[in-house]
C-alpha cells in the first residue's frame, strides 16, 4: 500500500512530523525525451551563458509534468502579438517536440535572452536559486496569462460599446491555476484558552514546515484573550492540485557565517504519495499522487554547486545532468534522499519534486 503522508524521518535523528507550509542554468543543456523524440539535447556552453543549471533543471521537470507541457504546446497556435517569457518558452517545448532526429541540438536562445531582460535576478552568470526561478516562472506565466484574459474582456466591451469598469471582478484563474494551485489553511491555537483561529490561502507550490510554536517576541494575539499570547501554527491542505509540486527546505541563513548553508538531511520521499495532513473539510483528501520529476541540488548551498533532474518518461526513470542523460533504476532514486548524519555535508539531495495526480 503506498505511504499516507506526511510523516517524514529525518533518519539519525528523532522523527519529526512535518505539515505541508505555504511557499514559497539557464540551460547550459537542457535534455529531454519525446514520444516522438526518444532523446533530444539543448546545450550551450557554460562560458557563454554561466552557471545557470537553476533553470535547466526545472524546465526539465516541468516538460515531464504532462497537464503543463500540454497547455505550453497548446499556446503555440495562438495569434501573438510580442514576444513574452511563455512565447519563448512555447517555442522551445515546440521544437523539442517537433524534434525528428533521435539525437539533436536544439539552442534556448530566446528564452535565456527574454528571462535575463525580464528579471535582473537572472541576469548574471552566478548560480541561482531553482525554487526562486520555479515560482518567478509560473507567476509570471500566470500573470501573462490573466492580462491576456483582461485584454479580450476590455476589446469586448469596446465592440460592443460599453465602458463598465472591472473595479470589483475577481481576478480569473488560467491553467496554470488549475494545474498547480491548491488552497491551505493555516490553523493558530492559542496555548491559553485554547481557542483556534484559522485563515486559508491559495498556493503554487508548498513547502515542508514543523509545527510551529509562537512564543517571546512572535507572540500571538489572541482575540479571545484580548493579549499576547503563546500559541502553536499548523498548517493543513484544504484543496488538492493536479500536479504537487514540494519544496524541501534545503537552505537556512547562518549569522555567523553571514550567508546560507546546506541543509543535507535525509527526507524519505516515495514514487507514490498521498497527504495525511489534510482539513477536515478537503474537497479531495484521498487523491493519489505519482512523483514524475525531482530537482536535485548538489554542493553546499544556493548560490553554489550544481543542480540535476530526474524523470519519468514511459515506465523508466531517466537522469539528466547537463548533456549527460542516463537511465537509473528507481532504487537509485534513494541516493538523492540526503545524508543520516552532519547535515551541513555536501551532498546531492532532493530539492523539489514534482507529484502528478491520478485523477
Amino acid at each position: 500500500m503506498p505511504p499516507e503522508l506526511l510523516m517524514l524521518p529525518l533518519q539519525g535523528e528523532k522523527p519529526l512530523r512535518y505539515t505541508l507550509g505555504f511557499l514559497s542554468s539557464l540551460l547550459p543543456a537542457v535534455a529531454v525525451t519525446h514520444r516522438q523524440t526518444p532523446l533530444v539535447t539543448f546545450l550551450f556552453p557554460s562560458s557563454q551563458f554561466g552557471n545557470t543549471c537553476y533553470c535547466n533543471s526545472v524546465l526539465q521537470a516541468l516538460y515531464f509534468c504532462r497537464p503543463f507541457r500540454e497547455k505550453v504546446l497548446a499556446y503555440k497556435v495562438q495569434a501573438r502579438k510580442k514576444e513574452t517569457l511563455l512565447t519563448c518558452l512555447s517555442d522551445l517545448f515546440n521544437s523539442i517536440a517537433t524534434q525528428k532526429k533521435k539525437v539533436g541540438v536544439i539552442p534556448p536562445k530566446k528564452f535565456i535572452s527574454r528571462l535575463r531582460k525580464e528579471n535582473e535576478l537572472f541576469d548574471n552568470y552566478m548560480q541561482q536559486d531553482a525554487h526562486e526561478f520555479l515560482n518567478y516562472l509560473l507567476n509570471t506565466i500566470a500573470d501573462l496569462l490573466q492580462e491576456e484574459k483582461k485584454q479580450e474582456k476590455q476589446n469586448g466591451k469596446l465592440q460592443n460599446g460599453s465602458i463598465e469598469s472591472d473595479e470589483g471582478e475577481k481576478t480569473e484563474l488560467t491553467w496554470v491555476h488549475e494545474i498547480f494551485q491548491g488552497t491551505l489553511t493555516n490553523e493558530t491555537r492559542c496555548l491559553n484558552c485554547e481557542a483556534v483561529s484559522s485563515k486559508d490561502e491559495d498556493f503554487l507550490d508548498l513547502g515542508f514546515s514543523n509545527t510551529e510554536t509562537l512564543c517571546s517576541e512572535y507572540k500571538y494575539y489572541c482575540e479571545q484573550c484580548r493579549s499576547k499570547q503563546e500559541a502553536q501554527k499548523r498548517m493543513r491542505v484544504k484543496k488538492l492540485p493536479m500536479i504537487l509540486a514540494l519544496h524541501l527546505k534545503r537552505f537556512k541563513y547562518m549569522d555567523q557565517l553571514h550567508r546560507y548553508t546546506k541543509l543535507s538531511y535525509r527526507v524519505v520521499f516515495p514514487l507514490e504519495l498521498r497527504l495525511f495532513n489534510t482539513s477536515g473539510d478537503a474537497t479531495n483528501p484521498d487523491r493519489m499522487y505519482d512523483l514524475v520529476a525531482v530537482v536535485v541540488h548538489c554542493g553546499s548551498g544556493p548560490n553554489r554547486g550544481h543542480y540535476i533532474t530526474i524523470v519519468k518518461s514511459h515506465g523508466f526513470w531517466l537522469l539528466f545532468d547537463d548533456d549527460i542523460v542516463e537511465k537509473i533504476d528507481a532504487q537509485a532514486i534513494e541516493e538523492f534522499y540526503g545524508l543520516t548524519s552532519d547535515i551541513s555535508k555536501n551532498s546531492e539531495s532532493g530539492y523539489i519534486l514534482f507529484y502528478q495526480s491520478r485523477d
